[in-house]
């Protein structure tokens, strides 16, 4: 038999074995080995900043532009910076710095990584459940960019005039009008009129919408080429889409402050107010503005770190993408200002009345905004191409951690077909998301956007994730782990947030959400009790599994409730990096073996340890050993091989030889731990003189590997 070529830590194999009359047959034991060669590689970033850049692209998105700048002027200017640093600071600082680690330490994705604490598990899947849920509605605003900005390439926009079909008498365009109060400008009549043409409510969903349709799927075709040739390309695709909205953030920036009233607005944006501090709702929307903008829970971080190299330094990382992602925050709150503070100029309302948050700004303040300058639609393409490229980066990004998540927990049936898979993810999505561009669409995308991937289940997930490795795997085996990556130990604050304050400020906003929840409204609408009845399906679809994977696992096991408990919150003796084979390669733990009886207990772990030589005399072993790899005997040759037959199974042929590398493979069901002899050393012979042949300590260094020689 012959094996050539088979990866283990980075070493090559060659081996061609003795064939024995005690050997199994030959099928047996190369099925193993074929398997492994039929599983492609796990990929890494090609690029050293490919991790960084791609971070800043996903973190940085929609929220940095709509969201942040409207909280700052609505929760009392440069006072609602106190309360969002400090968030930022206890919480989403070391959240994210987590995230990126232990997808960096794992090299796997949001669903095998919790091999560090089983029961959590569930963790896992509601991120995958949450991740799918946004990426259905999430890219809806992508195709509103794409319709907007089809609409900018001309030379008198069409929210400009209310000379369009789809305006009504009630359409005015002069802002110098005291009483608009049964009037609607041209802005609103083509977004409800033009793009959506909106029924009254979500039991009236009309037809779909044909144009929002086409760009829609030019949105899905987008995310599904910047992610189909893995991380290499995406490393690529992401120093464009993610620079690209920083270049036009400038542009906007100084053409913003040249405008008349962009003084006053500013100033509205960063004189604080610190009577607002007094209000609970000021530090209730700054702890959710950290957790939502930089897309926290979700298992995205955990997918693009674990493409990292091991050794990489995802500490500082982590941290120069917090800074930018809060500094491009506030930069943004100064263009959108100036904009704002321009149109409480013209409209000669109060810039309270004028600013807005979430669609109402990109889609109708900024547009019309854009109508009141000079060559505006060149305006209006830099502005809805910026939005695009924010949104897009952020959505493929958290395809990508979807799709890196099934991938890595089920390798051998979807990494070589992950292109396909990719295909059928964004094609399925794109069947459901049609639900949210129909004419009564819009309520929809409310249903998604207020219940399925925000809100108290994002918050319930971020609270598991942060106890199940703080608290149950262990915060001090967590340091541990990240040493060994970086060379270093952070310093004791984020041991302190992960334990203590981090679980504290996320409870406490999940209880303060859950409290101060309303019924879901879109302005004087009220949706219907059967529609927020779906709402409440989609939220739980994701929260239920954490407990219920808790359940599903107690009632798997065996033994008294104190027996299964314990074994439940037993954290793993050892974790073994996986390298290319995903969670299947990886060492099983001390918790896996006691659940299971399909996992027997590694040979070579130190808690269970096995002797080296099944020769030595302390150690005897049967003639035949189990290995499917590696010969029955592994007690050394003589000399020459050629000549002299194996003392244990004299009946080999006289013509085979043994040509080894030195190596150690991880242990598993199908593939038992070996040692093998090196090539380039003749194995010494036993019966000389000069090299007495010493047997081996059981506990050599083959099988008793510690934590950091275990990770390499």
């Amino acid at each position: 038999m012959a094996t050539n070529g088979t990866k283990t830590d980075g070493q090559v194999t060659e081996l061609n074995e003795v064939a024995t009359n005690n050997d199994k047959p030959k099928s047996l034991d190369v099925k193993p080995e074929k398997q492994k060669k039929e599983l492609p590689d796990r990929e890494t970033w090609a690029g050293k900043f490919d991790f960084l850049l791609s971070c800043v692209g996903y973190a940085i998105g929609l929220g940095n532009v709509w969201r942040f700048p409207y909280l700052c002027g609505k929760n009392g200017g440069g006072a609602f910076l106190i309360p969002y640093f400090l968030t930022l600071i206890f919480a989403g600082v070391p959240l994210f710095l987590l995230e990126c680690s232990l997808g960096q330490y794992t090299s796997i994705g949001g669903l095998g990584v919790w091999k560090l604490a089983p029961m959590f598990k569930g963790v896992g899947l509601a991120a995958a459940v949450l991740s799918f849920w946004l990426n259905i509605y999430y890219i809806v605003i992508i195709a509103w960019a794409i319709y907007y900005l089809y609409n900018s390439f001309t030379t008198d926009l069409p929210w400009s005039s209310c000379n369009n079909p789809w305006n009504t008498e009630k359409c005015y365009t002069n802002h110098s009008i005291a009483d608009t109060t049964n009037l609607t400008s041209a802005v609103v009549e083509f977004w409800e009129r033009n793009m959506h043409e909106m029924t009254d409510g979500l039991e009236k969903p009309g037809q779909i919408r044909v144009p929002l349709a086409i760009t829609l799927a030019i949105a899905w075709v987008l995310v599904y080429f910047c992610i189909w040739k893995g991380v290499g390309w995406t490393g690529k695709v992401v120093y464009f889409s993610a620079t690209y909205p920083y270049f036009m953030l400038f542009i906007l920036f100084i053409r913003g402050v040249t405008l008349p009233g962009a003084r006053e607005g500013i100033l509205f944006y960063v004189t604080p107010d610190f009577e607002k501090l007094k209000e609970s709702e000021v530090w209730l929307d700054a702890a959710t503005q950290i957790f939502f903008s930089y897309g926290l829970g979700l298992g995205s971080l955990i997918a693009l770190g674990s493409y990292n190299p091991f050794n990489n330094n995802v500490y500082r990382d982590s941290i120069i993408v917090c800074c930018i992602n809060s500094c491009t925050s506030m930069f943004a709150g100064f263009v959108i200002f100036s904009i704002v503070g321009f149109m409480a100029h013209v409209t000669k309302k109060d810039i309270a009345d004028v600013a807005a948050s979430g669609p109402g700004l990109a889609f109708l303040a900024y547009p019309e905004a854009v109508t009141q300058l000079p060559v505006s639609p060149l305006w209006a393409i830099l502005f809805f191409s910026m939005l695009l490229m924010l949104g897009i980066d952020s959505q493929f990004c958290t395809v990508e951690g979807f799709i890196t998540a099934l991938v890595d927990e089920f390798p051998r049936a979807l990494r070589g077909r992950r292109e396909i898979f990719i295909a059928a993810v964004c094609l399925v999505s794109y069947v459901i998301g049609l639900s949210n561009i129909t004419q009564g669409g819009i309520y929809v995308f409310k249903l998604f956007d207020y219940y399925s991937a925000s809100g108290m289940c994002l918050l319930f997930l971020v609270f598991f994730e942060c106890i199940s490795i703080s608290w149950c795997y262990g915060v001090n085996k967590f340091y541990d782990n990240i040493q060994e990556m970086i060379g270093y130990k952070p310093c004791i604050w984020w041991k302190m947030c992960w334990v203590v304050f981090t679980p504290l400020i996320v409870g406490g906003v999940f209880l303060f959400s859950a409290i101060q929840m309303v019924p879901l409204t879109m302005g004087d609408y009220v949706f219907p009790g059967w529609g927020q009845g779906v709402g409440w399906l989609m939220a739980l679809s994701s929260m239920v599994l954490i407990p219920g994977y808790m359940i599903y696992m107690y009632l798997g096991l065996k033994g008294t409730y104190k027996e299964r408990l314990r074994i439940m919150l037993q954290p793993p003796a050892v974790v073994r990096r996986p390298q290319e084979n995903g969670p299947e390669q990886q060492v099983e733990t001390n918790t896996a073996n006691l659940s299971s009886p399909a996992n027997p207990a590694n040979p070579a772990s130190p808690a269970n340890p096995a002797p080296a030589n099944p020769t030595s005399p302390t150690n005897p072993a049967p003639a035949n050993s189990t290995s499917p790899v590696t010969p029955a005997n592994p007690a050394l040759p003589p000399a020459n091989p050629a000549t002299a037959a194996s003392p244990v199974n004299p009946a080999t042929s006289p013509t085979s030889t043994i040509t080894t590398t030195t190596t150690t493979t991880t242990a598993s069901p199908a593939n038992p731990a070996t040692t093998t002899v090196s090539p380039t050393s003749p194995p010494p012979n036993p019966t000389s003189p000069t090299e007495p042949v010493n047997p081996p300590n059981p506990t050599s260094p083959t099988s008793n590997l510690t934590n950091a020689e275990a990770n390499v």
